[in-house]
């Protein structure tokens, strides 16, 4: 059993004025909100896909006219920083995306609907499903762009935007402690398309798990969680 959209009207007068974009084929965003675990051939993955490498390339090309004094070291860590999991979670809470996604029941009952994971997949694949609809570069640009409007605002090219696991190893090393100890405990699906579940330990911390399509990303996502307690 899966959790069915109670009206696709929903979709259209809500959802799709959150996104900025009205589709023609209703089928796309359909897909893009479908996770793997109602369907392992028809999901958001390969829209996640699509849109990934157009989030890149939109963000890239923004910076790059932004900050045009700015080095490619530090255009890359704040192009990493906004298209990095956490950055594309937040997104989806202010599209409000978790209301929306269609899970499988045992997915939904584990807050499959605001695991952090599945937000950010979402919104790459809700951008590839823009693009298939439209077949307009432009056009997508500006939503993308408009939803990025207060992150851009916040962001600032400096030598903090380092990813976790980099940010991680200097925290430790600054204190004299041990490295972070890394451990892939899961993986699902089959390569390409596989789920990667890392854990995580740090002394004097809990061990934590994160998650991404690789063992980099579930890596970085558990670097980030630590850091948040050691902040703490």
């Amino acid at each position: 059993m899966t959790k069915k959209l109670p009206n696709c009207k929903l979709i259209d007068t809500r959802l799709q004025s959150r996104i900025g974009y009205q589709f023609q084929q209703l089928d796309l965003l359909v897909l893009a909100l479908t996770h793997r675990s109602v369907s392992h051939k028809s999901n958001y993955e390969r829209l996640e896909f699509l849109g990934d490498s157009l989030l890149g390339m939109i963000i890239a090309n923004d910076l790059y006219h932004r900050y045009p004094l700015e080095n490619e070291g530090r255009l890359t860590r704040m192009r990493a920083t906004l298209v990095r999991q956490e950055t594309l979670g937040k997104i989806a809470n202010d599209l409000q995306l978790s209301q929306s996604l269609i899970l499988s029941t045992g997915e939904l009952k584990s807050g499959g609907h605001h695991r952090e994971s599945i937000l950010a997949d979402t919104v790459e694949s809700i951008i590839g499903a823009i693009y298939l609809d439209s077949h307009d570069l432009n056009l997508l640009q500006r939503i993308v762009l408009k939803w990025y409007t207060s992150y851009f605002d916040d962001l600032e090219p400096t030598d903090q935007l380092k990813d976790p696991k980099s940010r991680l190893q200097e925290y430790l090393q600054a204190r004299k402690k041990p490295l972070p100890v890394y451990e892939v405990v899961d993986i699902q699906g089959d390569a390409p398309n596989q789920h990667f579940t890392v854990e995580c330990v740090v002394d004097a911390c809990p061990k934590v798990q994160g998650e991404g399509l690789s063992r980099r990303f579930a890596e970085q996502a558990a670097a980030a969680q630590i850091l948040k307690l050691l902040e703490q």
